[in-house]
Formats: C-alpha cells, structure tokens, sequence
C-alpha cells in the first residue's frame, strides 16, 4: 500500500464521533504539556510536498507501470452505549476498480479522555479529518493526518467534513466563497486564511453538492496531488476508501452487539428453562 487516507467521521451518524471543534476541557491534564512538545517534534519532519516513487495515473484505467495501485482508508466508531469502546478499521482498495481487496479491525478501549487538538494521542493510528488544516500550530499545524504520516512515513492525506477555525478561515465564509458567482463551476476553492497562507482546499466532491469537504496535506504530499487522488475516488461525498472503512467499522460495532445480546438471551433461556425445571422436579 502506498498512500493512506484519513478520516474520522463520515455521513451517517449512528455512533457519535467527537469533533476537534468542541470547546476544552477547562480542567487541566497531566500530560496535555508532553503532548505539545511530542507534536512540535514530530512536526520538524513533516514533509509538505510529493515525496514518493510512484507515479499518479492520469485516469483509474491507466495500466502503466510504477503507478499508484493501492490507496488506504483508516476509521473509527465509537459504541453508542459505550463510549469507550472503539473499533478501528484499515481497508485497502485497488484504485483501478476501487474494490476493497484488504480489511482488518481493532476494538480498543479509550481510556485517554478528548482533548480538542490531541486527537491522536487518544486514537493511535485511528484517523482524524485534518492534516495541516488544524487549530494548534504558528506557522503551519499537524494535525492526525500529520501525525500518522510521519510516525509511519506514509504520504497521507487529511480530509474533513467540518471546517476548523484557522487563520481566520471559517465555515459560512467559505460556503459563501464556493456559492459566489465566480466559482459556482469550480470544483474547489483553496483555503486561503489571513496570513495569506494556503491551508488546503474545500472540494464539492460530487456534482451539485452543497456540502464541501475539507482537504489538507498529511505529509509526504502536495495539496496538488492530494485533490487529484481524492478526486480519483470519490463515488460519493467522501473518498471511496473513507466511505468503506466508516461502513465496516460500523458493522463491525453493530455485530459485536448483536452477538453480546445474544449471548445474554441464550443465558437468560437457559436460565429460565433450567428454573422451569427445577420446579416441575419438585412437583
């Protein structure tokens, strides 16, 4: 596998995914200083530009050796009788035909509480929306996307569905920006904040979309190629790697609690059997 992409959330919403948006804890954390300083080292290594042997195929059909074949989406969903529990899910998909050809799963407990902008050190290599589209940083941010790329030296590539505030960038001025005249047939808008910086990209992934996504660097890749692989595999709103890892990971959920409940009625039958029984051997 080549190239990871990066997610949290995804369109439906059966199990509540935390946002980075939410306000802080006003209570302080033993280790919210350690993890600054982690972040600012890993964020020495981050690598803002194409990094990579491949190459990227002018279109899914394209045969040619040395090209990218293989794109990776990572999720997690959370239970929503406990919050605690987690499933994360990697799945590999053929970028020809789009079809996953690899999945695996991991249930984890979370026991690190949500700090806004730390998301990482509570997931691991779970996936957050962001790459340097992200509120903590002075002169460029890191957020998972970022973080994962350079712990696994990955291209990866942050995409979001909400809009974090960053430089002055916001969610309604950038809707108001893609609804305006002058790019209603663009297919994206870079994300310039206040500094003059260009912080990603807002992408209306599917024709006639009101809803943008959010697209930002990880690390080991250009902003360029990282709205060419996204466009690439969008079937729906969301990259087609995202989507399927979000679908399994939710089943994956759904089925572990399907089969707890089960266990309990079979307990419960056997139980009840076992006192019917007890009874009429009285009798």
């Amino acid at each position: 596998m080549n190239l990871i992409t990066l997610k949290l959330s995804s369109d439906t919403e059966p199990m509540e995914k935390p946002s980075e948006t939410e306000e802080p804890s006003s209570t302080p954390l033993p280790d919210h200083q350690n993890w600054i300083a982690a972040q600012d080292l890993l964020r020495e290594k981050l690598i803002r530009e194409d990094s990579f042997t491949w190459k990227i195929p002018e279109d899914r059909s394209d045969s040619e050796e040395g090209l990218l074949r293989y794109i990776g989406g990572v999720d997690i969903s959370f239970s929503k009788d406990d919050p605690s529990m987690a499933c994360g899910t990697l799945v590999v998909l053929d970028l020809r035909t789009l079809q996953v050809v690899y999945e695996d799963f991991s249930l984890v407990n979370i026991r690190v509480p949500y700090v806004p902008g730390f998301l990482a050190f509570r997931e691991l290599l779970m996936v957050d929306g962001n790459g340097i589209l992200h509120p903590r940083g002075k002169c460029f941010c890191f957020g998972l996307a970022c973080h994962l790329g350079v712990e696994a030296n990955l291209p990866t590539v942050g995409i979001g569905k909400n809009l974090h505030h960053v430089d002055g960038l916001n969610q309604s001025r950038v809707r108001e920006l893609l609804e305006a005249g002058e790019n209603s047939c663009k297919d994206f808008i870079n994300l310039v904040g206040c500094s003059g910086h260009i912080w990603g990209a807002a992408m209306r992934s599917t024709q006639g979309s009101i809803k943008p996504i959010f697209i930002s660097i990880g690390h080991r890749i250009s902003l360029q190629t990282a709205l060419r692989l996204v466009q690439m595999t969008c079937k729906y709103r969301v990259p087609e790697p995202i989507r399927q890892a979000d679908i399994r990971s939710r089943d994956y959920i759904r089925k572990l609690k399907m089969n707890a409940r089960m266990k309990f009625l079979i307990g419960e039958t056997y139980l009840s059997w076992k006192q019917m029984l007890q009874k009429y051997c009285k009798t």
